[in-house]
């Protein structure tokens, strides 16, 4: 069963909270992180995203970067921005992207639950960025963004998420993007004790849905300073980390699609000759979204296509046979255009579905890309499945909206 914790929170001064809070460190490259944060000394991305405080040509993974970040927030709290809370708390943080509310429980998570497979993960990690955000947690003792988890829906757990959001809001306030966030603090000793009963009685595992290099670093640093300390008791704040823990029944996973820069030597009409040996192919009026599974989305020659997979080319069964990205690779990168690695081959590239069709066709109308591929997005339930079976999704498969804003809580240890 699942372990949770509350935690004395570091939290931004009510009054810029809005200006601290930024976006995550993987979703903007540095240069997009100093234009988002230029007049803004509060913002969290100088914690985050150190490099922009300092010459254009450092390294990124220089031990000044890391220093760097420390020193920011050291800053932060020595002016006052920053405030750690007086008492252990739990948090529930909202997003509202869209009418789309969700609502989860932010909260320490145990690193033995990583350990033991109780946090359960659907992705690779690649060690060089484990290792970035293992050194930026060991340096900075501290998880500045919390990680996005999920559990199967509780109904009693529910009832406390609402419970607590008819009360008056610590932070409420809407980003440049149009997303609402609104954070409020249990401080009440009788809902904590409850809530981390719930989930060491009612959740059997928890499921990492975004921030999976964040919580292989956690789990990395709190194993390194378990062995460093020969009186290890197991209760250290290193052996925990932040994580917000939304109910399953309230996440959408939006699409992640794929474009390729040639065919293989192939003509548009060979192409497609050969794609209609594995899907029914049907020319579009106008731009085309897939609406059920097994249903993709061509776009190439200034035109959409709908591609219906036949029978026998995928496997309902089986939790990666059924995904449609395998349907993709086994059916159409793989064999007609000879892409078999999809984490390493130049000729491929993914846009996440937030971006929309018309990102698609732009790359494909430019002729950077020959053809974009359109998917239906996978859902909960499927990644559940694969987390379960201790599979791996294929790269680049599920994309979550809206990322969780950082520097709103921060677990320091």
């Amino acid at each position: 069963m699942a372990i949770i914790k509350s935690f004395r929170g570091w939290r931004p001064r009510r009054d810029i909270a809005a200006q601290v809070a930024s976006r995550p460190y993987d979703v903007l490259n540095s240069e997009e992180a100093k234009a988002e944060a230029a007049g803004n000394p509060f913002s969290f991305l100088h914690v985050v995203k150190p490099e922009i405080d300092l010459p254009d040509d450092v390294d990124h993974y220089a031990p000044i970067v890391y220093e760097t970040g420390k020193a920011n927030f050291d800053t932060m709290v020595a002016e006052g921005w920053m405030v750690q809370d007086e008492q252990e708390c739990l948090y529930i943080y909202q997003q509202n992207m869209n009418g789309h509310i969700q609502a989860g429980i932010l909260a320490a998570a145990a690193v033995e639950d990583y350990l033991t497979g109780v946090i359960k993960k659907h992705e690779l990690t690649r060690p060089d960025k484990e290792v970035d955000r293992k050194t930026h947690v060991r340096v900075a003792r501290m998880n500045a963004e919390p990680v996005f988890f999920s559990f199967p829906q509780v109904d009693e757990l529910d009832l406390i998420i609402n419970d607590t959001r008819k009360g008056v809001p610590e932070y409420d306030f809407t980003t440049e993007d149009g997303v609402g966030h609104t954070l409020w603090v249990i401080d009440d000793q009788s809902v904590i004790a409850r809530v981390i009963e719930l989930f060491d009685q009612e959740v059997p595992a928890t499921y990492v849905a975004d921030g999976h290099h964040r919580t292989a670093a956690a789990a990395l640093v709190g194993e390194e300073l378990k062995q460093e300390n020969p009186d290890h008791t197991g209760e250290e704040d290193y052996n925990f980390f932040m994580a917000v823990h939304f109910p399953d029944n309230q996440l959408k996973i939006i699409d992640y699609n794929r474009l390729v820069t040639d065919l293989n030597g192939l003509s548009e009409e060979a192409f497609l000759l050969n794609v209609e040996q594995s899907f029914v192919v049907k020319k579009m009026e106008g731009q085309y979204k897939p609406e059920a599974l097994h249903h993709f989305g061509l776009y190439m020659g200034g035109s959409w296509y709908q591609l219906i997979a036949k029978e026998g080319t995928f496997d309902d069964g089986d939790p990666i046979g059924v995904l449609d990205v395998t349907i993709l690779s086994e059916q159409v990168l793989s064999p007609i255009l000879n892409i078999t690695d999809l984490r390493r081959d130049k000729r491929i590239d993914f846009v996440g579905g937030i971006r929309g069709l018309g990102e698609l066709e732009k790359r494909v109308d430019s002729d950077e890309m020959a053809a974009a591929f359109a998917l239906y997005p996978v859902s909960m339930q499927q990644l559940i499945d694969i987390a379960d079976s201790g599979e791996i999704m294929p790269p680049k498969t599920t994309w979550f909206e809206p990322k969780l804003r950082s520097g709103l809580v921060v677990y320091r240890f």
